[in-house]
Order: structure tokens, then sequence, then C-alpha cells
């Protein structure tokens, strides 16, 4: 069974998303209260369903919080249909964003497809640190074919999170938002770091091996 955690402040929308999902063997469990699903124990579950309206604490804050503590699948669910709003989200940390109203069928369909991709991420990385590429937290190192590489702050914070998501597509956002040594946050500087990070692992721009741009979206690691 897959056990999914909700924060949201409508209980009767909650109710009718949990007894569909329930019959694909997805159970929800809701806090209305944003503080009690913060502690709810939130590594226990498989995926998070956030709305952003929620009182006493923004949505957005929520993500902030629990994306910095844990990883887990994050679906923000919201009404709020302002563009910054989906962009926020997106940036600091949520997975899928998913604006109400929306037929349960394509929430189900989005968590399958979430936690599918997560699983697959998982089971890559632990299968490209055998390989190619190899990240040590403890030493704050990343080997390649076994050599470990020289890299600055940054270089070290981009490359580790394009391996975390091998071969999955990551936008340029996300990137510049992880990378905290990264101090001129714009995509330019970005660019320069990915510039230098292929030429430390003998990659071609032109003819890439492992770090590809993704036209409109940003940059994945594959190899």
């Amino acid at each position: 069974m897959i056990n999914v955690l909700m924060i949201e402040d409508d209980p009767e929308f909650a109710q009718i998303l949990s007894e569909y999902l329930i019959k694909f063997n997805i159970k929800v469990t809701n806090y209305e209260d944003p503080y009690l699903g913060l502690s709810a124990g939130i590594k226990n579950y498989d995926l998070l369903i956030l709305d952003l309206t929620l009182p006493g604490m923004d949505g957005l804050e929520v993500c902030k919080e629990i994306r910095e503590k844990y990883d887990i699948p994050i679906i923000i669910s919201s009404a709020r249909s302002d563009v910054n709003d989906r962009v926020v989200g997106l940036q600091i940390g949520a997975d899928d964003y998913l604006p109400k109203p929306y037929d349960p069928k394509e929430m189900h369909a989005r968590i399958t497809s979430l936690i599918r991709r997560y699983k697959k991420s998982n089971e890559t990385q632990e299968e490209v640190a055998d390989t190619l590429f190899k990240v040590d937290d403890k030493r704050h190192e990343i080997s390649y074919n076994g050599t470990p590489l020289t890299l600055t702050p940054a270089e070290y914070e981009i490359l580790e999170y394009l391996i975390k998501q091998h071969s999955f597509s990551v936008s340029r956002e996300q990137l510049v938002y992880h990378c905290k040594s990264l101090k001129d946050k714009d995509s330019k500087s970005l660019d320069v770091i990915i510039g230098r990070l292929r030429s430390k692992i003998g990659d071609n721009s032109k003819s890439p091996k492992h770090i590809f741009s993704v036209r409109g979206i940003g940059y994945k690691l594959v190899g």
C-alpha cells in the first residue's frame, strides 16, 4: 500500500480524494493544520500532497521546510492560480503542481508516475555510484571513473544534484536553488559551471556523453 500524507484545510475535498485513491491501494492521511502535518512523522510516508492556502502557515513555507529535511515526493495541490506560486513551489523543491479543481483520476496518475520516477531514480543512483560517478558525502568528494574530481563548492553541489536526479531532466531553477554556493543567481553563472564540469569529466557540449542540455528545461546527466 502507498501511504500518502496530505496537508489540506478542506476536509470535504480531502475526503473525496481519499475515498477515490483507496480503491487503488493508496491510503491518504490528511491534516488540516500544517503544524500537525509537519509533526506527523513524514519519513513514514511515500508522498506528500500539499495545499498552499493553509491556516497559520503558507504552504510554500511548509514545502521549503519539508524539502530541506526529507527526500519525499511532493505534489502541490492548490487553487492559487498565480504563476509565481507555481514557479516558486517548483524552485523550492516541489516535484509537481496540480491546480484545483482537478479530476481525482489525474491525481492518481501523477502519484503513481512520481513514485515510479523516485524509485527508478534511487535505483539508478545506486547503480551509477558503483560505476562512473561516486559521491562521498563524508569527504565532500565526487569521483568519476574512480578518479576524484577537483571541484569548487558550486560545481560539487550542481554535479551532486544531477547525479541524484540521474537520467531525469532538471530545470535551471531547481539547479540554481539547490546550489547554495552560487552567489550570482542567474542562468549565465549556471552555464559557466556546467561548462567547467563538462571539461573536468572530458565531456563535449556539442557531442556530450554525460551532461546533456534539455531545450527549454535545463540539464540532465546520463551514463
